[in-house]
């Protein structure tokens, strides 16, 4: 494997879970650009620091993997597999991991910076601090996740599962919250004239109790009982 060093980074090479452990037990981190570790199982290994940069990581099991510290730069991980794995202070750059499977995972104040998070499913991760922005969240899971206080930037959580949220006192800033399923969310203090209420229903006003919203979002509100706001 040494030929496929150059200070510590692995360039343009198709590598097995064989290669990935020789490497692992060679450096304490790794960089690896633009390569292509399709459907490799990669599940319990300790890859802690390691950075991803233009990989192909499509159906990749990551699962109880130790990727505490890692950073996904440009990455294309569609369908991979986090269940259980630790992304503690993980950052997530530029990144397509649509319909990813995180749940079980620690996502302990891990960021997702303008990535593609479309169906991905992050239900009873552990999430404390976790930070996204400008990031498509749409139709993906994220139940019982907390954004209390938070500044939400460009996220688009169309059709997502954000039952049980706690938005107290976020701040939305041009994000969609359109078709979301929100019940039993939680928005007192928070500002949501950011936000695209569209598909928002009467019945659901009762959430928004103490949040601020705009009068054109009022008047959608009233649509619902056909008045006409002037």
């Amino acid at each position: 494997m040494n030929d496929l060093f150059s200070n510590d980074s692995v360039l343009e090479q198709t590598l097995s879970r064989d290669n990935i452990e020789s490497l692992a037990s060679n450096s304490s981190s790794t960089h690896l650009i633009d390569c292509d570790l399709e459907e490799v199982n990669l599940a319990n290994l300790d890859l802690a620091g390691w950075k991803f940069e233009r990989c192909n990581l499509r159906r990749v099991d990551f699962s109880g993997t130790n990727l505490k510290g890692t950073i996904w730069q440009s990455c294309r991980g569609a369908f991979a597999t986090f269940v259980g794995a630790d992304l503690t202070e993980a950052l997530f750059q530029s990144s397509d991991f649509n319909n990813a499977v995180l749940r079980r995972s620690t996502l302990v104040s891990v960021s997702f910076r303008s990535c593609k998070l479309t169906g991905a499913d992050l239900s009873e991760a552990r999430a404390m601090g976790a930070t996204f922005e400008e990031t498509l969240l749409i139709n993906a899971k994220l139940p019982a996740y907390s954004f209390h206080k938070q500044t939400l930037r460009k996220i688009d959580f169309s059709q997502a599962d954000l039952h049980k949220c706690d938005f107290r006192a976020a701040v939305f800033e041009d994000c969609s919250l359109r078709d979301a399923n929100m019940g039993g969310s939680r928005f007192a203090g928070a500002d949501l004239r950011g936000a695209d209420l569209g598909g928002l229903r009467l019945i659901d006003a009762a959430l928004f109790r103490g949040a601020t919203i705009s009068r054109e979002q009022a008047g959608q509100l009233l649509s619902e009982l056909g008045l006409n706001v002037r």
